[in-house]
């Protein structure tokens, strides 16, 4: 998965450095190159390192190509940010997750721009970061990560930079808010993670590829990602939508209603 999101990465980085055209798919959500160079990558490093695993991934989905999803699968974002990607932002990132039982259970979260590697694994508890430069071929040294405490002058937010909505901001009002800090993409969750933020509230659209890395890289660093009520959020549902959810690190969140 590490070496799959990084060659993909490699890939969006080297067509995000030059001119490339934006197309639409059927939703009217846009795609680029990047998008079906890296998907590509992906699939064929996870099918041959995993052949009877199923995988979900967007662009395929998108095409009208989605397996049936067993107990276990992976879940592929190829490029996370799309609209951060068009607008030369950066903060764009391939997501890699592997589900099983409903649960992310490993993560892989990489930002070529800022080579920035996450890995998660839930069961061991262990959370990783790097800088893994797409120029480069050597594995960089990895590093643990890990949420913080709850700082007493007051949270850092981590909010969208594309999505934010009224219903976020009636959220927000529970909380003595620090800072707000503005990023697309599941680097959302790594930041939390990392024990740079304490809070992402996403009451907004998602699908399922676009939150399961970041998720699995949270809950490995000690974090959590709760639904409506406060229940786990959870992967397999059909037509792969999510429900609004609360990222957090070593806080306790306000569960939500919605």
């Amino acid at each position: 998965m590490i070496g799959a999101a990084v060659e993909a990465g490699r890939a969006a980085h080297e067509i995000y450095s030059g001119d490339f055209a934006v197309q639409r798919k059927a939703d009217h959500s846009p795609v680029t190159a990047a998008d079906h160079a890296a998907e590509a990558i992906i699939l064929r490093r996870l099918a041959q390192a995993a052949p009877s695993t199923p995988i979900v991934a967007e662009e395929e989905v998108a095409a009208g190509r989605l397996p049936a999803i067993a107990d276990e699968f992976f879940l592929v974002d190829p490029l996370d940010g799309t609209k951060e990607f068009i607008h030369k932002r950066g903060e764009f990132t391939v997501n890699i997750a592997l589900i099983r039982g409903g649960a992310p259970v490993l993560g892989v979260v990489y930002a070529p721009v800022n080579s920035a590697l996450y890995i998660g694994d839930v069961a061991a508890g262990r959370a990783l970061r790097s800088h893994q430069r797409t120029d480069l071929n050597e594995t960089a040294p990895r590093e643990p990560i890990r949420v913080r405490p709850v700082p007493a002058r007051g949270l850092t937010v981590v909010i969208s930079r594309s999505h934010a909505t009224p219903e976020t901001e009636s959220y927000l009002a529970h909380y003595p808010i620090a800072e707000r800090v503005s990023v697309g993409s599941s680097l959302k969750f790594c930041l939390v993670a990392a024990g740079a933020a304490d809070l992402y509230p996403r009451l907004g659209p998602t699908m399922e590829w676009d939150t399961a890395a970041g998720q699995a890289v949270l809950i490995a660093a000690g974090g959590s990602v709760s639904a409506p009520g406060g229940a786990p959020l959870e992967y397999g549902k059909p037509g792969l939508r999510n429900p609004f959810f609360i990222a957090s690190g070593s806080l306790h969140p306000v569960p939500l209603t919605v």
